[in-house]
């Protein structure tokens, strides 16, 4: 004879009251908190991966153009070349992390057959969306913060616009949550997802002024670098630390908004349709 399942008190209260709420307001805010909670722990519980590891990579980017190719000896104008690209290099770290921890999380969670357990509970897809968007954001951040305070030690990390750090920190991070969120989505295996990384990910962070300012490229290029959305999430947000840019900040801004709102669109409704997770 079958035995009834014994439920565990306090979860089922935290059920009730999830419920509860979600009826009184109309949004699952202890969910939406809970799997935030979640993609943020995913992270830190591993910080050696998530957050030493990308400091050390960025500072051998680092080193690799300060000694192998001159970089103390020379300018980008009238700015250090080591000064300029540091904020590049910390916004190339932090948004590849944002777009680590979305993309890996849905990843594994299809691959493993785990993805039920997020299916499941009451969220709607607006919730899951925005609590995987501040997992990813959160990692992102989290990464810049670390190393900005780790580059300070060799070259000059001084702040004249903290809006514009901050503005540009975030649309950048919650972009690349964003299309990391997509790419999991769309990705079936851990192949997928690497492609999107080689081919879409890293190719339009090396080429959207991380390295260098566009101004010295063909006027062709110059054309092309102004249809990437990273460059001008690398631009403005060099502009927080130098006060200098390619371009105006504002534009920055308005750009980056626009594509966060079609990427969000575009990621809601995959959630909607349960786009490759609901068989």
């Amino acid at each position: 004879m079958t035995q009834p399942i014994n439920k565990d008190p306090a979860a089922q209260s935290l059920t009730v009251k999830n419920m509860a709420q979600k009826n009184m307001d109309g949004f699952n805010w202890i969910g939406l908190q809970t799997l935030a909670m979640k993609e943020t722990a995913r992270f830190v519980n591993v910080y050696s991966q998530t957050l030493v590891a990308p400091v050390m990579t960025t500072l051998l980017f680092f080193a690799v153009f300060a000694l192998a190719f001159g970089g103390s000896g020379r300018s980008m104008g009238d700015i250090p070349y080591m000064q300029f690209l540091a904020p590049g290099l910390v916004m190339m770290t932090m948004v590849q992390n944002a777009f680590s921890n979305t993309s890996s999380s849905i990843v594994i969670s299809k691959v493993q057959r785990n993805i039920v357990d997020v299916l499941m509970p009451p969220l709607s897809p607006l919730e899951l969306l925005l609590g995987y968007c501040a997992g990813g954001v959160a990692r992102g951040l989290a990464v810049g913060i670390v190393t900005s305070c780790v580059m300070a030690f060799f070259t000059d990390m001084s702040i004249h616009a903290i809006w514009a750090v901050a503005a540009f920190a975030i649309l950048g991070t919650l972009m690349l949550s964003l299309l990391g969120i997509l790419g999991g989505l769309w990705s079936e295996k851990f192949d997928h997802i690497a492609a999107v990384t080689n081919f879409i990910v890293t190719p339009l962070a090396f080429l959207s002024g991380t390295f260098y300012s566009i101004e010295r490229l063909p006027p062709m290029w110059q054309a092309a670098a102004h249809v990437d959305p990273f460059f001008f999430m690398i631009d403005g947000f060099r502009y927080g630390f130098l006060g200098q840019s390619d371009s105006h900040p504002l534009l920055g801004l308005a750009v980056l908004v626009g594509v966060n709102a079609g990427l969000f669109a575009a990621a809601h409704w995959m959630l909607r349709t349960g786009y490759k997770i609901k068989q």
